[in-house]
């Protein structure tokens, strides 16, 4: 067995990221700071992000199961409390997108920004918060008011203040709207949320990916036909990038392993397969190492640049893979990945990942986290791993 593959390097992984935020990113006056500097310093203290927040609210719940020590549970608590209070209007029910200190930035209805509310409270409710119960299904009915397609069995992606949902429709509300239904199944046990994330999950990786030759596609037309052209040439929306995006393949196959954990379905584990072997042969970069962000239909690469998500969710994916499997293949991806990884992205010097780097492995800058990393993926791949190891 390979150093990654054992336990004790995972757990002291997970404390060697939450270090860096232990130590940078609490702010007294509420929450976390989201934008740090390599070294932690802090650039930005005053934006939040809906995503950030439900994120830092999503790391401690896991910590404060996982080692049970009560700096963590004081941090998850800390930081849901700010998600309630910083972002959520309760005189409407909804949720800003961004604040900027106490000033709403953006009031944007996002699904995207919901479904990591739904995981937060999910989590939290799974790390002992009670209260948390009646939030998940206050944001459940907030998405099913809002965004729930139900001709289509699938989340609108943007919703103006009336509640008139755009005509852009897109995978990755979708893929997290299926992370967080499954998060809330085994927080609730309510098999409602189990069966809306197997639909969601059939839905983008066999029905739609019908359309794209098998690749999961992210942006669609409101009918859900492929939009083609929707970003195409910007790489600057790393919400909504344009063309396959290599770790949206392995994040889904690692879903669709996680669902069959509790409902198997026959069709999962060699769909998964498939999505994870279509990244690596495509997304591997055999000169530099590590995986791409992104590629067209043709497989030709669109953007060569190295994100740290990518590769934390297709760690978790190998493992999952391999233990699903049996296939001693996806445990070689596994350690590829990893030992590229451990080089390249983890910053051993002060902690945490990198967030970004370029085809050849070198930082654009040293910004560690923007406003809604986090390290997220990164905790959380560890966390997937050491289910299966």
């Amino acid at each position: 067995m390979t150093l990654y593959r054992s336990r004790a390097f995972l757990l002291d992984h997970i404390r060697h990221i939450l270090a860096f935020y232990d130590d940078h990113a609490f702010d007294p006056a509420g929450g976390f700071f989201q934008c740090l500097m390599r070294d932690g310093r802090v650039f930005d203290p005053a934006t939040r992000s809906l995503v950030g927040s439900s994120r830092v609210v999503f790391n401690y719940a896991l910590a404060w199961r996982q080692f049970g020590e009560e700096r963590h549970h004081r941090s998850m608590l800390h930081a849901l409390a700010d998600l309630r209070q910083r972002h959520f209007d309760p005189k409407t029910g909804r949720y800003a997108w961004r604040v900027v200190g106490d000033h709403i930035a953006d009031a944007s209805d996002i699904c995207y920004g919901l479904a990591f509310v739904l995981l937060a409270y999910a989590q939290a409710h799974r790390a002992g918060v009670e209260e948390a119960r009646s939030w998940i299904y206050e944001t459940r009915d907030l998405l099913e008011r809002r965004f729930w397609l139900p001709a289509d069995g699938l989340y609108a992606s943007e919703a103006d203040a009336d509640g008139v949902v755009s005509g852009y429709r897109g995978q990755n509300d979708n893929m997290h709207a299926c992370e967080a239904m499954i998060a809330a199944y085994e927080a609730t046990g309510d098999a409602w949320f189990l069966e809306r994330a197997a639909g969601i999950a059939r839905a983008m990786t066999v029905s739609l990916a019908e359309a794209t030759g098998g690749a999961v596609w992210e942006h669609f037309h409101a009918d859900w036909s492929p939009d083609l052209e929707y970003g195409r040439g910007d790489t600057s929306n790393h919400i909504r990038p344009w063309g396959v995006q290599t770790g949206h393949q392995t994040e889904w196959a690692k879903l669709l392993l996680i669902l069959d954990r509790h409902a198997p379905e026959p069709w999962r584990l060699p769909r998964a397969r498939a999505l994870f072997d279509r990244a690596m042969a495509l997304g591997w970069d055999a000169e530099h190492g590590g995986l791409i962000y992104g590629y067209d239909l043709s497989g030709t690469p669109c953007d060569r640049d190295k994100y740290f998500w990518v590769q934390a969710e297709s760690i978790a994916a190998a493992a999952l893979l391999a233990s699903a499997s049996g296939d001693e293949r996806y445990w070689e991806h596994y350690d590829r990945l990893w030992s590229y990884a451990d080089k390249y992205f983890v910053d051993h010097a002060y902690g945490a990942w990198y967030r970004i780097l370029t085809p050849d492995n070198k930082r654009y800058d040293d910004r560690k986290s923007y406003s809604n990393k986090m390290d997220y993926h990164t905790m959380g791949a560890c966390y997937e791993v050491l289910n299966v190891v």
